[in-house]
Formats: structure tokens, sequence, C-alpha cells
């Protein structure tokens, strides 16, 4: 294949139709009537989109330990589909990703699967059980340099345990994303607590269960001068507690998921477990609450929060089912239907809020950059006039457990570039 590839006639951030040369691994040029060089792949993209690939600060991958769900290969296959150019992979796995070790197999099984960057997350605690803090300074001086450290899946509920790590961070410009989820409120939760929950009779989740960690974690980030990002907030409360953080100054970060941005409690009156996640699907006004905050900049970035699932483990009653949806493929595509045509988003938000935001966040170099010569050949090429009805037979994830089957929704990729080199072309893998 050639190196030199030119992309003709996209809207560059949604703006005017531009021509972007790529030679090698770089953008070398941007404007109108480039000629393509000789022996150039030509890309026709009239009327289509072109941003910064994208960047998923909250993956899971599922490898090592649960490779029937998913792995690495799989997983950036899924990511790239999706324009992913970068995800970070959760430390959840078995083991868990809480020593050099672990993070380091990770970083090279994302090295070698080639569909996108895979920075791995590390654990803020041993075993992710919240008692003692891991090898945060190995994970951070490995080859895999973790600057995300995170116990998703779990809450670092003990607060002298959060303010060590936050602590602990400081030292190489790390951060703590925190599963904000107060265990004792949320003991045999079900759903949303709420009107639906009390009809249905499951047990509820309720917000202030989210609401009191990110109350005392923003305050713990204040005290010692650190950083803290809050993972998948789905509660009005929440986001009033962030922008209050943020207009103290306080270094808070916070990011929402495609399916917080969209699907409501009122869908568990379906018992139907694709719909069981955590935390749960909220309200009406939750949901517009979080749009707006997506909007207007008090929360930072979208992020998956991809949960892979075999078949067995949500073909089954709702009490035994496991919590998560599949996300990485159709994420572009509900942000395109919940913000850019409802006119919260332009494209150029979308670019910052997924891909130069969660980049900045997570300290990737490469990425999230300007669409400009000189930068990282990092692309994703989007249909935005295109509409289809989400097939999981299609998917490139090993799982099928999205919440969107059968629905029709917005947009899609036709072309992902990793440091110019095509991993998605035509909208299918290369």
């Amino acid at each position: 294949m050639s190196d030199t590839t030119l992309i003709r006639g996209a809207k560059v951030l949604g703006g005017a139709a531009q021509d972007v040369l790529i030679t090698g691994e770089t953008v070398t040029a941007v404007g109108e009537g480039l000629a393509a060089p000789e022996g150039a792949a030509v890309v026709e993209a009239a009327g289509h989109v072109l941003l910064p690939g994208l960047v998923d600060l909250h993956t899971h991958l599922r490898e090592p330990g649960r490779e029937d769900s998913e792995t690495v290969l799989t997983g950036t296959r899924a990511a790239a589909a999706g324009g992913y150019t970068a995800v970070h992979a959760m430390a959840n796995t078995f083991p868990v990703a809480d020593t050099a070790g672990v993070v380091e197999q990770v970083w090279r099984l994302g090295r070698e699967s080639g569909y996108c960057d895979v920075q791995p997350v590390g654990a803020v605690t041993v075993g992710l059980e919240g008692k003692q803090l891991a090898e945060l300074g190995a994970m951070a001086d490995s080859a895999a340099q973790v600057r995300v450290f995170s116990d998703d899946g779990k809450c670092v509920d003990d607060a002298v345990i959060m303010r060590r790590a936050l602590e602990y961070v400081k030292a190489f410009d790390g951060v703590v994303a925190q599963h904000a989820q107060e265990p004792r409120l949320t003991e045999g939760a079900q759903m949303n607590e709420g009107t639906v929950s009390g009809e249905l009779g499951l047990t509820g989740w309720p917000a202030v269960a989210e609401e009191s960690i990110i109350a005392r974690d923003v305050l713990l980030a204040a005290h010692v001068g650190s950083r803290v990002h809050i993972c998948h907030l789905s509660t009005a409360g929440s986001v009033e507690i962030v922008r209050w953080a943020k207009s103290k100054g306080w270094d808070v970060t916070a990011e929402v998921t495609p399916h917080h941005l969209l699907l409501t409690d009122e869908l568990v009156r379906s018992y139907d477990p694709v719909y069981k996640v955590n935390p749960p699907l909220r309200t009406e006004a939750d949901v517009l609450a979080l749009r707006e905050a997506l909007a207007d900049g008090t929360i930072d970035c979208v992020a998956t929060d991809h949960a892979p699932h075999p078949h067995e483990d949500k073909d089954c009653e709702w009490a035994a089912a496991a919590m998560g949806m599949v996300g990485l493929e159709t994420a572009l595509s509900v942000v395109q239907h919940t913000m850019v045509d409802t006119g919260l988003l332009d494209w150029s938000g979308v670019a910052d809020r997924m891909s130069a935001r969660p980049a900045a966040i997570g300290r990737l170099a490469g990425h999230g950059r300007p669409v400009a010569p000189g930068e990282p050949a990092n692309l994703v090429l989007v249909d935005p006039a295109y509409r289809g009805t989400v097939n999981p037979a299609g998917f490139a994830s090993r799982s099928r457990n999205t919440p969107y089957a059968g629905r029709e929704l917005p947009g899609r990729v036709v072309a992902t570039f990793l440091r110019g080199r095509a991993t998605v072309m035509d909208g299918k893998l290369v």
C-alpha cells in the first residue's frame, strides 16, 4: 500500500471542504485543490466530516482472563470500527492490572494488535480490594507509562486510601479515575432508585450513592492539590457538584457514557438485561442535564465504558445478569444523535469531547491533536448523512450486548487512520 493518502473534499471538523494530505505517519498539507502525488491513494470525501481519531478513556478489553468476552485484538478492532485510534484499558482483568508486569502485558498486546493504541489503566488498590495501594509508581515507570489509575467496577470507598492515592499520583502527574458508588447505599441494587424501581419492586440505586462519593473526592483532590477524574457520571446532582468544584478552580474532570446521554430507566420495564448497567440508566431529567453539561463543558468528555459480556451472562433473568454494555462501535452515532443533531454540539465540539480532552486527561501524546500539517495522522472520516439500523451480528467486538440492536442511528465511520495507516476503509476493517 502507498504511504501517501489524499483525502479529498472533507469537512475538517465540520467546516469548509478541504483536502488533507497524509505522508507516512503525518499530516503534511491541508488546503483546497491539493494535487495527489504520484502513487497516492485518494479517498473521495465530499460531504464527509474529518475529525482527529477518537480517544476512549474507559474501555474494558477483558484480556487477560476473560477472553471469552473480548480480547485486546477484538476490542481494538471494534475501537477502530468506531473511529477510535486510542483506548484506555481498564484494570479489572484476571489477574488485575495492579503491577508493572500486567500493565506491560496489556500494552504489548495493544502494540501487536495494530488497530489502535492501547493505554493500560492501573488499579488503585491491590486486587481492586480497596485495602492497600497497588504499585502505582512501578506502573508509572513501566514501559506502559501508566498515568490513569482506577478500581473501576468498584469504588475506592475508603477516604484514607483515596487520599493516599491522590497524593501518590502527583509525583508523576497521574490521575485517579473514580467509580463513584458508595457500596453500603447500593447493596443489592438492581436499577435506578425512583418511580420505576418502586413500581417494578426492584431494589433501587439512589443518586446520592454516586453524588456523595463525588463530593468527598473533589474535596480530597482540592485538599491535596491533585487530579481526580469522575468515571461515567450519571445524575443531575453529580453535574452540579462537578460544576461547583470547577468553579473553585480544582483539578476535577468528568466523563459521560453514550448510553447515559440517550437511554432512561423506563427501558427497565422490559426486564431485558441488556439495559442492566453500572451506574444504572437514570431518569429523563438526568439525561437532559447530562447533555447540557457535556455541551457547556462541565462534563469534559464522552467515554464508552465498553463492557463486553458473553451471551450467557446477559441471556438470563434480570437479577442474575451481568452489568454492562458494549459501546465502541456505536458511540459516535449516539453522540451525533443526542448532541449534534439536537444542536447542542457542532463537530468541532465532538472533536474536543471525544478526542482532545480525553487525550489530555490521559496525558496521551500524539492523540487528540489538530488536523493540521506536522500533526500525527490519527484521523476518522465520518458520513453524517448516513442512517442505518444497528445490527450486532456485524460487530467486530466478540460480544453482542448492545442496547441499540434494531434501533436506527445516524452516522457511519467511513475510514480510520492510525498514524497514516488505514485501519478502516469504506466502512470495513482493513
